[in-house]
């Protein structure tokens, strides 16, 4: 008998709880839950859960403080529940290390859609996959090349590098920080302006409809998702 994926679900709701039990077992997950900061370390340390879906607001601390310090040692899949507006937090908590946020209300499908997503990219990042595979595109990291139908799209470099941490984090937020400090280093952090730039050329390359882009798609505010298709 296969053993079924174990989420846990941090949050004080009860509503919440009621809501996604039956959801994650309807769909093959095993799901146990946890209603402060202390109480999710706990369990992430002793249970070793395979996803976390996380709320921000928690009656002992902040659902944030979770992720900080859980990040310390675990690289578990942690998907941010938030019915919070503020960019900022949202922002906050994926530099963290957060893998993606739904906001609530959700729909089943789609936070079983971001969960499949996260759970993939954790197997991706154990198996460190060479040639990574979005929208039609093929990213082949070891020759440094990108095809479409058998035919090379010639990229710069940089502009390799840059669709290279996307497409190896498809279907995921990743922000601007994230995105500045992997390609261009930690002094860049603050340069979101020269990463529109280089957005738009790349989008010029890749995109069958470069004004209206299917692949690389921006998260207003926050950062940008490639299309995990």
């Amino acid at each position: 008998m296969t053993a079924k994926t174990r989420a846990l679900v941090v949050d004080d709701e009860a509503a919440i709880l009621r809501f996604l039990k039956p959801a994650l077992e309807a769909n093959d997950y095993e799901m146990t839950s946890a209603g402060t900061v202390a109480e999710a370390l706990k369990r992430i340390a002793a249970d070793s859960p395979d996803v976390v879906l996380l709320d921000l607001g928690l009656p002992d601390g902040d659902g944030k403080d979770v992720i900080r310090r859980a990040r310390e040692w675990s690289d578990v899949p942690i998907i941010v529940l938030s019915a919070r507006e503020r960019e900022t937090e949202k922002i906050e908590a994926l530099d963290l290390g957060a893998d993606d946020y739904v906001n609530k209300p959700f729909s089943v499908g789609e936070l079983m859609a971001r969960m499949r997503t996260a759970l993939r990219h954790r197997m991706q990042r154990k198996s460190e996959i060479p040639m990574l595979r979005v929208g039609g595109i093929e990213v082949d990291a070891v020759r440094h090349r990108v095809m479409r139908g058998g035919t090379e799209i010639k990229l710069t470099p940089k502009e390799f590098e840059l669709l290279s941490f996307l497409a190896r984090h498809a279907g995921r937020v990743v922000t601007h920080r994230q995105i500045l400090t992997a390609v261009w280093g930690p002094a860049h952090t603050e340069d979101t302006q020269y990463l529109r730039v280089y957005i738009g050329q790349l989008r010029q390359k890749i995109e069958q409809e470069p004004d209206d882009p299917r692949l690389v798609l921006t998260e207003p505010g926050i950062g940008y998702r490639i299309a995990d298709s």
